[in-house]
């Protein structure tokens, strides 16, 4: 069997054979590992590069894809796709794969092969073609483990210490995403880490713990009480720091989200059941202030270093953390209340639709059950000696915080005393604590939270500034 698209011939991936010659297949990536080095037994005291991906071409069928190479070649080929792009590659090796010595370490595939990519002779590129690409992005949705073989978190941590070390896989959803956090190791290496917590029918918070630069960023994109994973090959552990298990995900996991699976459909039911009941808004909040914690926050940037930041993203920023020693140069906050205060489901906090107030996300609840409160979600400009970051978002409790009135005490102030509140601010020297994330439909094309923002120390803001002049990055 070959696919056909735009006169090109792809050899499906379940027809590979090593006697095949130059042949050209297509998948959508559906797990990838970072790239590690390794001593060149050939050229002593030299390092080998490598990076390997997984590509999925049908329902049933998928291989694993191994490069090995120049430091150089490797980190420009593991930077040009990412897990969810679909690619063709061009003139790969097939080689046999080396039975359960391999798959210690890589997704265990339907495939008695694996690819092997060369410098000299293979080519990597995403695809372009729309039809095939929509046929491939379906793929995403298809776990690649039996969707009824898995642990629930209930069944793992009933079992305890006698699962320590075994690998499993794991359906649940996303309660929250923590922040990346990056460290140095004792030999210098630069690492990074994220904690994602999920939950499921029976248990309402469980960790799961991403080390490598590919899971974390497709973690980023998980959008809490929202989503659902299927996570295939994780390992799990007994935390002894925590007293408590929690998972792994390692070089075997592949994760995919949102499934389009029976048990996945009743867990995306009991989800918004949850949403609906205001079961999960105690924890969500308990959860939101886990996820970000000011004290683990350090970077200092000016708004250019910022904007150079996303330039340089190629349509691919990470969430970034910082802080910003600046101040607010347009708060509108003694213009029309309307503009600055915006309704909120009291059940799952969405921002109700604002002509029928009501919430679509909890649709199907009775409105007798239902109602709504006020929160403020005001958009500022931050502005410091470099240039300005417009349309950024102050809102809920981090607004109450920096103005220090709730919005029913704002809402209570004669339009004179909203100006003067608004000039303890405007124009001031403030430390900014602040996530940016790229988002294409967001009007500035990066959208910045403001976490917190209080009048700063002059003296720290001094110290910030001499540091951006001599180059530093870091107080």
């Amino acid at each position: 069997m070959a696919y056909s698209s735009s006169a090109r011939d792809f050899v499906a991936l379940s027809d590979l054979h090593p006697n095949l010659a130059r042949p050209n297949v297509i998948g959508v990536v559906i797990g990838k590992t970072d790239v590690r080095s390794f001593p060149d037994r050939k050229n002593i005291g030299s390092e080998r590069y490598t990076f390997s991906f997984t590509i999925r071409d049908s329902p049933t069928y998928f291989i694993n894809v191994n490069s090995w190479g120049r430091e150089e070649y490797i980190r420009c080929l593991s930077e040009s796709f990412r897990v969810g792009d679909c690619v063709i590659i061009e003139n790969p090796l097939v080689q046999s794969k080396e039975g359960e010595r391999e798959e210690k370490f890589n997704p265990a595939t339907p495939s008695s092969y694996k690819l092997l990519l060369s410098e000299n002779h293979s080519v990597v590129k995403t695809s372009s073609c729309y039809e095939m690409d929509t046929m491939l992005l379906s793929l995403l949705h298809l776990p690649v483990k039996d969707p009824q073989d898995y642990y629930s978190l209930g069944d793992i941590i009933a079992n305890g210490q006698s699962l320590d070390g075994r690998i499993l896989n794991v359906l649940a959803a996303v309660m929250s995403v923590g922040e990346p956090k990056h460290f140095m190791t004792s030999d210098k290496r630069k690492g990074q880490r994220c904690e994602v917590k999920l939950y499921d029918e029976t248990e309402m918070s469980f960790p799961i713990v991403c080390w490598d630069n590919e899971s974390i960023q497709l973690a980023q994109t998980w959008i809490p009480r929202e989503t659902v994973i299927f996570a295939s090959d994780v390992r799990i552990n007994f935390d002894k720091f925590r007293n408590c298990m929690a998972a792994t995900v390692i070089s075997k996991t592949i994760i995919t989200t949102n499934p389009e699976t029976a048990e996945a459909n009743v867990l995306f039911s009991f989800m918004k059941e949850s949403a609906q009941l205001g079961a999960l808004h105690d924890k969500m909040e308990e959860q939101s202030k886990e996820s970000v914690n000011l004290e683990t926050i350090v970077d200092v940037y000016t708004v250019e270093q910022l904007k150079e930041k996303a330039l340089q993203s190629d349509g691919k920023l990470e969430p970034v953390y910082g802080i910003i020693y600046g101040y607010i140069s347009t708060l509108d906050i003694d213009d029309n209340a309307s503009k600055v205060i915006r309704n909120r489901c009291s059940i799952c906090h969405f921002i109700v639709n604002e002509m029928s107030n009501t919430c679509t996300f909890c649709s199907d609840v009775s409105a007798d059950l239902k109602s709504t409160f006020a929160s403020f979600d005001i958009l500022v400009d931050l502005t410091d000696h470099t240039g300005t970051l417009y349309s950024c978002y102050l809102s809920d409790c981090v607004a109450e915080e920096t103005l220090g009135c709730t919005v029913h005490e704002y809402l209570a102030l004669t339009e004179d005393k909203k100006t003067a509140l608004k000039w303890q601010f405007l124009l001031e020297r403030s430390k900014i604590y602040f996530k940016v994330t790229l988002s294409p439909s967001w009007r500035t094309r990066l959208k910045v939270n403001v976490l917190s923002c209080k009048l700063a120390d002059p003296a720290e803001a001094s110290q910030s500034f001499l540091g951006k002049e001599t180059g530093n990055k870091r107080l």
